[in-house]
């Protein structure tokens, strides 16, 4: 299979948000655009990384995600250069989605239009919230007048595919902030949104300060209808549920994140960046300094990683839960031809309690499997669990 994607990771944060566990970079009275020393170094040894990856089964990049961190923290100078690396090293296709995640208060006008002419052409604003409150109290370092102005710029530079991200479940949140969120941003009119309910990672500043399911935190039945309206609001709104946590307008579905989910291969290049390369999935160094020495390392061994291959029941597993994140869920054709008729048959007898509860669907005339918006979404963990109780095996 040919890899047509490259997640790229910028790791720069002007702070660490108290839910965040990405592997970052803070950059504090050093975050102005200005091209640093840090910068420099950082993306003199990503592009070293990109330079020494074998490209053999690479076609032209069809897709490209700078992700982080906050991406709109590195200057121009350093998103230009890794640009340049990768057209150089893989070639990008002329009609390559390239996306971007920004956040307020980290780029102007003249920055977006710069953006554009390297070839950007899709943005994602980490909104999280429209209540100053909740933004303090997530460690936001913007506020709303910062998100209306950031908004105000994108539409003046004529970014036609954006995105915006929220967040449910956050402390101190209630379904009336909930509500206004949506509202608000759907009368913004952004072409994708994504909605990410709150995780408590132990490492995080909230996982250290609240429990799960204590005040002040929503309780589950809360987050729960939080899900169900987002659902319900967007959907009504002209928006297409078509990822868990993903909605958009027609034509607009991120093509990058689609790439993970229908389980195909990828590049992930920089700090903590994620790979599925040849069978092989791996992880780079989360720290900047064993980041560094890893790559020095990579380069030596002229790109090459031992590491073992990807098994047929992990890409079972893995084809299943990726894929049962879409609306349109999974090709159970492909899964028989895949993995076997028996496979097939233990698949849809597992999940026959779930079947009759309507919390999966079974289109037998397209042979897919997918999980009903929003109850089988709400519930996906558990039908998870149970299919890997049942599928997986000894290797």
């Amino acid at each position: 299979m040919m890899i047509k994607s490259a997640y790229i990771h910028i790791p720069f944060c002007k702070r660490r948000c108290f839910y965040c566990d990405f592997p970052i970079t803070v950059l504090g009275d050093n975050s102005g655009n200005n091209y640093s020393p840090w910068q420099t170094e950082y993306v003199d040894f990503l592009c070293q990384e990109i330079i020494a990856t074998s490209s053999e089964n690479t076609s032209s990049l069809e897709t490209i995600f700078f992700g982080g961190g906050t991406p709109s923290l590195l200057a121009v100078e350093g998103l230009e250069k890794i640009l340049i690396t990768l057209n150089e090293h893989f070639s990008i296709s002329k009609n390559a989605e390239i996306s971007l995640e920004i956040d307020p208060a980290t780029f102007d006008l003249t920055k977006l239009k710069q953006y554009q002419k390297l070839g950007i052409n899709r943005v994602s604003l980490g909104v999280q919230a429209f209540q100053n409150n909740l933004l303090e109290i997530c460690g936001r370092t913007h506020r709303i007048a910062d998100i209306n102005q950031s908004i105000e710029w994108i539409h003046q530079a004529g970014f036609d595919n954006w995105s915006l991200d929220l967040i449910s479940g956050l402390p101190h949140q209630t379904m009336e902030d909930w509500l206004e969120s949506l509202e608000r941003s759907i009368e913004l009119q952004p072409k994708h949104l994504s909605c990410y309910d709150l995780v408590l990672e132990s490492v995080t500043a909230f996982g250290k300060k609240y429990v799960d399911g204590d005040n002040p935190l929503p309780p589950n039945e809360i987050t729960a209808k939080m899900y169900c309206l987002a659902s319900e609001k967007l959907r009504e709104a002209g928006y297409n549920h078509y990822e868990i946590s993903n909605y958009s307008k027609e034509g607009y579905e991120c093509r990058h994140n689609q790439v993970y989910w229908h389980n195909e291969f990828y590049h992930g290049f920089g700090m903590g960046g994620a790979s599925y390369t040849e069978n092989q999935r791996f992880t780079r160094p989360r720290t900047r300094k064993e980041y560094f020495t890893w790559v020095k390392i990579y380069e030596e061994n002229k790109g090459k990683i031992d590491i073992s291959p990807t098994t047929n029941n992990e890409k079972l597993l893995e084809t299943l839960m990726l894929g049962l994140r879409l609306k349109k869920g999974v090709d159970l054709a492909l899964i028989k031809t895949n993995f076997g008729q028996e496979i097939y048959d233990r698949i849809l007898s597992c999940l026959k309690t779930f079947l009759d509860d309507g919390l999966v669907i079974f289109n037998q005339q397209l042979d897919r499997l997918s999980l009903a918006d929003s109850q089988g979404f709400l519930y996906s963990n558990t039908i998870l669990t149970a299919l890997f109780a049942e599928l997986e095996i000894e290797n």
